[in-house]
């Protein structure tokens, strides 16, 4: 989990559970926002994707289509008019920056992650679908991105002892084959933590069998654990919220991984660009005020 995200994660875990400040991202209208200005006619153009938002070595679109709307039905709220779509870059590297920067302020609750976590698959695909191979940044590290073992770890025990999968005291997982299903989907909903799994799965069933055998004491060090987690995290928010850390972080990221010109002197709106993408960290930090 890269640090953008870890952050975001950090301040929604430190928000009371009554407070209203957090709005999930919804994935599919994030999506069908992204589409509408990188996956025009993809109905009979499979390579759509690539050619506007990927890698200009994917060739040109069909001349006419970029400046039409995506589909016919497709909610307007979260989509690009005709008239939009007349301010979006050509260049796919920018029309994608472009997208994303205009489709988080139409989406609540979204962050450039999510964008990266739900789309770069997709232009990935098609990509693979034109017969080329994309050279793209962000695609290189969605490709390449691995966590901690800790951190594999967290996340799939937490979803573990969920209450409709293992339960907290593992109570649902006495057998071995209700556990084995439990962990396998929790396994595929923790991405990059493939090399850790063998070694996450035998030190979760111990922890399975210590659960049952010591049911009372076992709840106790899972309270006590998150207890130190929320802990954890709060102080962590509240150090990149010193002098604006995080969010300087965030830019610096943003303009490496996906501005063409790195935000370089002479390239300042490139800069601004973003600055607006990583916007979200003042609001988390104003949250905490």
């Amino acid at each position: 989990m890269n640090k953008k995200a870890l952050f975001l994660i950090s301040v929604i875990a430190a928000i009371p559970l009554t407070s209203n400040a957090a709005t999930t991202c919804s994935r599919a209208n994030l999506t069908r926002c992204l589409d509408s200005a990188c996956a025009i006619n993809i109905s009979s153009n499979p390579s759509a994707r690539c050619q506007y938002c990927g890698t200009a070595s994917a060739g040109t679109p069909a001349a006419g289509d970029a400046m039409r709307a995506v589909s016919v039905g497709a909610s307007a709220k979260y989509s690009f008019t005709a008239k939009e779509l007349k301010s979006a870059p050509t260049e796919p590297g920018q029309r994608y920056a472009w997208a994303t920067a205009e489709c988080i302020k139409k989406v609540s609750g979204c962050t450039p992650d999510d964008v990266t976590d739900n789309y770069d698959s997709l232009i990935e695909q098609s990509c693979r679908a034109a017969g080329i191979s994309a050279q793209m940044n962000t695609l290189r590290a969605a490709a390449a991105k691995t966590k901690t073992k800790s951190s594999c770890q967290t996340d799939i025990q937490a979803c573990l002892i969920e209450t409709n999968h293992c339960n907290a005291d593992y109570s649902n997982c006495a057998d071995n084959a209700d556990f084995d299903k439990f962990f396998a989907g929790c396994s595929v909903s923790a991405s990059g933590c493939d090399q850790h799994i063998a070694t996450i799965r035998q030190e979760l069933v111990s922890a399975r069998d210590s659960a049952i055998k010591n049911a009372d004491s076992i709840i106790e060090t899972i309270v006590a654990s998150y207890q130190s987690q929320r802990e954890q995290k709060l102080n962590t928010t509240k150090a990149n919220c010193q002098d604006n850390a995080g969010r300087e972080a965030c830019i610096t990221t943003v303009c490496e991984r996906s501005m063409r010109n790195k935000c370089a002197a002479g390239f300042a709106s490139e800069r601004s660009m973003a600055t607006q993408l990583c916007k979200f960290h003042d609001l988390a930090c104003d949250t905490l005020k």
